[in-house]
């Protein structure tokens, strides 16, 4: 009959083991499990650092641009390692055959047609970027990150469940006769701790006992408890350790959140001046090729008005000489390019023997658009003389103009409002702002730990273990175990504690410190910006007029050397004039472009999606609010 029932027993908690380890998921239900939560998680705090959401994963697609590239391109690589992790051989053992799956690039942003290279806007350009680039990636991999690491403190205050089952053999030999038996155990717990500190448990134990020699006697055991931990004093309240850890957690996806919005439009920005960067260098190749050109023209000139006696051989040399630099120049301007382009290939991701051309339409429409509203030729003194014009006289005093506001920009606001707009919507003074009260909170929480501890604990159980010659154990409301414990630390020896209370304070004044920092730090940048702004605007108009200055100076040089008023120098120095102006022309538009994104970056107003693609800050719309 005893056996029968401890049969009984021991069938039915294996049974109940058997259908919890029936239950247990395989490592791909956990990583879809762990990436519903970190996905939801990011979800709900992106409206709430943010006041928006929008689509966020870190799963790349299996065939980004960067890996078709190296496919269709057929360039170098090293091993499988090159494309990504669903390349790799997996190793013995791994948990999960299908990890990485294969996801589909649902909208490629361009079409590749086998080796050719391919042609990149600036609008491909920042999307390739946000999808192909290692960095970037690695900036949505820390919000994630964060988002996990918050789902693990949220856990701590969670129902938490645990099953153990042993079976244990032992074995004497010791005695007269040997003796041998089996013990076999199974245990379930239940634990929650409450924010305030409280921390309840119950548990349940159930236990059989066989002898294998001799009579062969057999027991079973069952033990019920429950436990309760109440601290009263020290760690009781919002500012228990397991608290203040969640708290800083949820802060901290807020905080990387933030990070990622500034990591995104600094991404923008950046692809968007390499891109002009090297299409700068494309102009350049151009304007030197001119050159060269021109200055092999002067040498066969030159070598005309030698023979005919015209001008001395020296004149000859320093043609030669402008050429041979000329032609250093043209290779120097295409080995610069070429680098710019290669990196520029990297910082989207992509590899750097790839074929791609970037579209030199961009920087033509970037110029245009400044001509139109930003360049005013034709108006300096310099720029054209009227012969009709009275001449001033040479000793008339003379008058500097100083910069104006005359023909400025969009983005060329008044430096208080701007100021004002960058410390209202700056993420990381925000950021730096809310270090300030978890400073507060440290100081609060080190505070706690001076106090005194007094605990209070409780327990209660029924039943218990048995050994196979003992009796079967069972529960018993009315007869259960029950013990009590007011424990009391005094605040004798809190070295430890008090250094970390003062540590505390001292961070809050550097937290303190840190925000006045980073406001003065955004005043000098926005202010500094604005100016960079009208500088630029000024040398847009210095070098539109120069470059006209210099197209009429080598014209007028031309002119008078077939008059035999001129020398070669002249010509020769007229045409460095004139391409030292086309790449200063070019520098200066694209100089103003880059500082008016920087501007919108500076105050925080320049927004970019999932994509990689922006939204300008429009100042129309803040003023007419305003007004």
């Amino acid at each position: 009959m005893i056996f029968r029932k401890s049969f009984a027993i021991y069938g039915v908690t294996i049974l109940l083991s058997l259908g919890v380890l029936a239950g247990c998921k395989t490592p791909s239900e956990y990583q879809k499990e762990a990436d519903k939560v970190a996905y939801d998680i990011v979800t709900r705090k992106q409206m709430e650092a943010l006041g928006r959401n929008e689509p966020f994963t870190i799963e790349r697609p299996s065939d980004i641009l960067r890996r078709r590239l190296l496919n269709e391109q057929n360039l170098m690589t090293t091993g499988p390692w090159s494309f990504g992790t669903d390349r790799l051989e997996q190793i013995p053992l791994w948990p999960d055959p299908n990890y990485p799956r294969q996801i589909k690039e649902l909208d490629p942003i361009v079409e590749l047609e086998g080796d050719k290279p391919i042609r990149l806007t600036l609008l491909d350009a920042l999307q390739i970027g946000a999808r192909n680039s290692f960095t970037y990636q690695g900036y949505k991999e820390d919000v994630f990150r964060a988002a996990l690491n918050l789902d693990l403190n949220r856990n701590n205050f969670r129902d938490i469940f645990n099953q153990t089952v042993e079976q244990n053999i032992r074995s004497n030999t010791t005695g007269d006769r040997a003796v041998s038996q089996t013990d076999f155990s199974e245990t379930t717990t239940w634990d929650r701790t409450l924010k305030n500190g409280t921390s309840v448990g119950a548990g349940l134990a159930v236990n059989l006992a066989n002898l294998l020699t001799g009579n062969r006697d057999s027991s079973h055991g069952i033990l019920a408890d429950a436990s309760i931990s109440i601290p009263l004093l020290r760690g009781s309240g919002e500012y228990n350790p397991l608290n203040q850890n969640l708290i800083d957690a949820e802060r901290n996806v807020i905080y990387q959140i933030w990070i990622f919005e500034r990591n995104k439009v600094s991404f923008a920005v950046d692809i968007a001046d390499a891109y002009l960067t090297v299409l700068q260098g494309l102009d350049r190749i151009d304007n030197a090729a001119g050159n060269y050109r021109r200055q092999s023209l002067n040498v066969r000139r030159a070598r005309r008005l030698a023979d005919a006696g015209q001008i001395d051989i020296i004149q000859v040399g320093q043609a030669v000489q402008s050429e041979l630099s000329a032609r250093n120049q043209w290779i120097l301007a295409k080995q610069s390019y070429e680098s710019s382009l290669d990196s520029f290939k990297v910082r989207l991701g992509l590899p750097a023997d790839a074929r791609i051309e970037l579209d030199r339409d961009e920087l033509s429409r970037l110029v245009e658009a400044a001509k139109g509203t930003l360049i005013q030729v034709g108006d300096s003194e310099t720029a054209s003389v009227d012969p009709n014009q009275a001449v001033v006289a040479a000793d008339a005093p003379i008058e500097l103009v100083e910069p104006s506001m005359a023909g400025a920009g969009r983005y060329e606001i008044d430096p208080d409002q701007a100021v004002r707009l960058a410390l209202d919507h700056r993420l990381d003074l925000k950021q730096l702002q809310g270090k300030v009260y978890d400073a507060q909170r440290e100081v609060v929480f080190r505070a706690d730990r001076l106090r005194a501890g007094l605990d209070l604990l409780g327990t209660v159980s029924s039943g218990g273990t048995t050994s196979p010659t003992s009796e079967d154990t069972k529960l018993r409301l009315d007869k259960v175990t029950s013990y009590g414990l007011l424990s009391l630390d005094l605040p004798i020896e809190r070295t430890a504690e008090r250094n970390d209370y003062r540590n505390a304070l001292i961070e809050l004044e550097s937290a303190t410190r840190a925000v006045a920092i980073r406001e003065d730090e955004i005043k000098v940048a926005v202010r500094g910006r604005l100016r960079t702004l009208l500088s630029s605007r000024e040398s847009l108009q210095i070098q539109a007029k120069a470059l006209e200055v210099a197209q009429n100076r080598v014209e007028s040089a031309n002119i008078s050397l077939e008059a035999g008023r001129a020398q070669i120098r002249d010509i020769l120095e007229a045409q460095d004039a004139l391409v030292s102006a086309q790449n200063s022309l070019t520098t200066a538009v694209i100089s103003y472009r880059i500082n008016e994104l920087r501007l919108q970056q500076d105050m925080d107003l320049l927004l970019v999606n999932e994509k990689g693609l922006w939204t300008e800050y429009n100042p129309e719309v803040t003023n007419e609010k305003q007004q």
